[in-house]
């Protein structure tokens, strides 16, 4: 289902492009945007300019805004990062998280899938970033693969020990326990899908596939291995639709802004919302962008957002009014 906001159309047959959001926002009158942060909002260290005006002017619209992110950390978190960033935490409905999301179907254990997984894990997380606390899940961290029943994949750096330490482990260490995790065939589950993501105007490497970078990270590693995984965000409509339930909107009244045309985009496209690419984020080298606010030749998107399978209804160079 598509939404409800009709504007005429331009000469571009997949998309629309605008150089600022307020047209899009005082047209359409989407109930609910669902925005990506980094490489929106911030780049992790500091908000991108205007991207606070912004929202406190899509406030006024009346519309309701929710943090919709492949962190692999808390709502709560988010949010405390977002507030400490510079962000008012009042603009915003909520956050929705991949790491949120994953504490909740491990907690609940009301889906069928999740049900079925067992309570010990080999849990694979972040070092210098913080570890993420598994507290209230009822889960048995394990470094013996022969009695895991599943991978809980938070991070890239480290592996979790039983006794709730981390051990300081390289990619290619972490894949050599993926190898014997697939030998016995347990499941993964990704608390963050990310392929990288925009840090400082740097890229990163996350749990999920990499596609600028030559080494495919754990989660790609598994599925090649032949081993089932769980991704726990974008681009799945899970955490969408939980978005939606949030706020108490469809998809007819909502709208998805976002930098990654594979997660973002094609997110949105699955959870049948319309979408705002931004085109200076994570794309922003592939597309020859140097600058913030500079605007990316059409010629150029088309061809990319067909690579990606994605299909953005809109494409803004930036999250500016």
């Amino acid at each position: 289902m598509m939404a409800k906001c009709s504007i005429a159309p331009s000469v571009e047959p997949l998309f629309q492009s605008f150089n600022g959001l307020q047209y899009l926002a005082e047209t359409c009158r989407f109930k609910a945007w669902f925005l990506d942060q980094f490489g929106v909002l911030h780049d992790g260290k500091q908000p991108y300019p205007g991207a606070i005006s912004t929202l406190e002017k899509l406030a006024t619209t009346g519309a309701k805004m929710v943090i919709i992110s492949n962190s692999s950390r808390r709502a709560s978190t988010t949010i405390e990062k977002m507030k400490n960033l510079g962000f008012d935490p009042s603009l915003f409905a909520g956050a929705i998280t991949s790491g949120e999301l994953t504490h909740q179907y491990l907690q609940r254990r009301d889906n069928a899938w999740f049900a079925a997984l067992g309570r010990s894990c080999i849990h694979m997380t972040w070092s210098d970033r913080g570890a993420i606390s598994l507290e209230g899940l009822g889960l048995q961290v394990v470094e013996n693969v022969e009695e895991a029943d599943f991978i809980l994949a938070h991070g890239t750096e480290a592996l979790g020990l039983p006794s709730g330490v981390v051990r300081p482990m390289n990619l290619e260490g972490l894949e050599k326990i993926l190898e014997c995790c697939a030998t016995k065939k347990i499941p993964m589950v990704v608390a963050n899908p990310d392929f990288v993501t925009v840090e400082a105007r740097a890229l990163s490497v996350m749990p999920g596939k990499d596609i600028h970078i030559d080494r495919s990270t754990l989660a790609a590693k598994y599925e090649k291995l032949g081993g089932e995984v769980k991704w726990m965000g974008k681009p799945d409509k899970i955490i969408y639709e939980s978005a939606m339930a949030m706020v108490g909107v469809d998809a007819s009244d909502s709208i998805a802004v976002g930098d990654s045309l594979h997660h973002d985009i094609k997110g949105a496209n699955a959870a049948g919302i319309q979408s705002v690419f931004i085109t200076g984020g994570i794309h922003a080298t592939e597309l020859g962008l140097h600058s913030f606010g500079q605007v990316a030749d059409i010629s150029s998107v088309q061809p990319l957002a067909s690579k990606y399978d994605a299909c953005p209804t809109y494409v803004l160079p930036a999250f500016t009014w």
